[in-house]
């Protein structure tokens, strides 16, 4: 009885913890760790090698997916990895105080990161197995919302606090309460989603290694055995791909001296044009276009979001060949372009969710699609140097607006499987 309860809750009571949950241990690894590092006087080489090591788990997480359709309930492995990630966080605040804590505090980032990635698997499992199309359209934008919720608070005002415990209580002890409080956090959501958060499907039973061994088999070759999968390969891969490109050269762009193309700004002004608004931006494209397309639905919307999603690079031809110095003029720009970015990832998610997904081991074949995407995403980003090196900042951005034509043609010609319709309906 009370798991039919559970089911019927409304999302609002779930969704935003969820994927707050989900957001806050990949911000905190990626970026808040290099912050603390830098503050205890590791080197920068260290540092940027290091934590890129840790957190490979969320582009390989594909390889163990699906065992969690094997075993247990998607709840289950949401509020094990919640609770296991809040007592990691607390005994990684401890190793800070150890005369070693640069490599016991990275081997508990390592756990925690392949922790928050099978949470991540599991989260999105609950999601797409407890939703239906239209809600699932109508909440993404909370989704990505508290994701970024999760992303501003860590990275925001929790960096400000170890700031300010830095200089009251010394370097260690306040690194060590905001470690901590993470902990607290993850430990508090864990109990929450216990009581909170649907079931979101129960696993086949396996009783032996060999039935594990076919299970695994038969979810790898489902994947490709979907209809248009090939195409809609292409699609997860292509529709990032002026983004790949732009992500790297645009804070570098900005930082790079005016002399040799560059806006010039310092440290600080880039913290200040990227502290509030621009998250802000994103979190409402986020939750507007969630709402667009829950009326619409991701068929009709789709080729809308994309032109949403890459036409805002134009702001930085803007910014290369004008150089304004108006830090209102260059924020403006920026907000403009993280709006767009809200709006139109939307669409690449809902397309993962709803064309992807959908079928016996919906969990799993999520994570494979997000797995592509994150290597699709890496391949044009480890090039981007190098292309904005030889081209100049000036033809760079000219070329990324050029890159986006690639990710108009596949929304514009990928087809779609009836299962949106199907479910629709039902």
């Amino acid at each position: 009885m009370s798991v039919n309860v559970v089911k019927k809750r409304n999302p609002a009571f779930w969704v935003p913890t969820l994927y707050f949950a989900e957001g806050l241990p990949f911000v905190v690894i990626n970026v808040v760790s290099v912050l603390m590092y830098k503050a205890m006087k590791i080197s920068d080489a260290q540092i940027a090698f290091f934590t890129t090591l840790v957190i490979f788990p969320w582009t390989l997480k594909p390889l163990w997916g699906p065992f969690l359709e094997m075993f247990k309930t998607k709840k289950y492995f949401v509020v094990a990895t919640q609770f296991i990630g809040g007592i990691s966080f607390g005994l990684l605040a401890l190793t800070l105080q150890t005369h070693n804590f640069f490599g016991y505090s990275l081997a508990f980032f390592a756990l925690i990161a392949f922790n928050g990635a099978t949470h991540d698997i599991a989260a999105d499992g609950v999601y797409i197995n407890v939703l239906n199309l239209q809600e699932q359209a109508k909440y993404i934008g909370w989704q990505g919302a508290f994701y970024n919720v999760a992303k501003v608070l860590s990275q925001g005002a929790f960096v400000f606090i170890a700031g300010e415990l830095e200089q009251s209580i010394g370097l260690v002890p306040a690194w060590t309460i905001v470690m901590s409080i993470f902990g607290v956090i993850l430990v508090l959501l864990s109990l929450y989603h216990s009581k909170m958060l649907p079931v979101g499907g129960t696993s086949e039973t396996i009783k032996t290694a060999k039935e594990a061994f076919t299970t695994f088999r038969k979810v790898f070759i489902t994947f490709f055995e979907k209809k248009y999968i090939a195409w809609g390969i292409a699609f997860i891969i292509l529709y990032r791909f002026a983004e790949g490109q732009a992500m790297k050269i645009v804070p570098l762009f900005l930082r790079a001296d005016r002399a040799v193309g560059g806006i010039g700004l310092s440290t600080a002004q880039i913290g200040i044009i990227y502290g509030f608004f621009p998250p802000a931006a994103f979190i409402l494209g986020s939750i507007l276009a969630g709402y667009f397309t829950s009326k619409l639905g991701l068929r009709k919307s789709l080729f809308i979001l994309c032109a949403f999603f890459n036409i805002p690079f134009v702001v930085y031809v803007f910014l290369a060949f004008f150089l304004p110095t108006s830090l209102f003029t260059i924020g403006t720009a920026v907000v403009f372009e993280y709006f767009g970015y809200g709006v139109g990832f939307i669409g690449l998610t809902l397309f993962m969710m709803q064309q992807i997904a959908p079928g016996k081991y919906k969990m799993a074949h999520y994570a494979f699609a997000t797995g592509i995407m994150n290597l699709g995403l890496m391949i044009p980003s480890a090039l981007s140097g190098f292309v904005s090196d030889f081209l100049g900042y000036k033809h760079f951005f000219l070329w990324v607006m050029i890159a986006t034509i690639p990710s108009f043609l596949i929304t514009w010609f990928v087809p779609f499987r009836e299962i949106e319709e199907e479910q629709t309906t039902k």
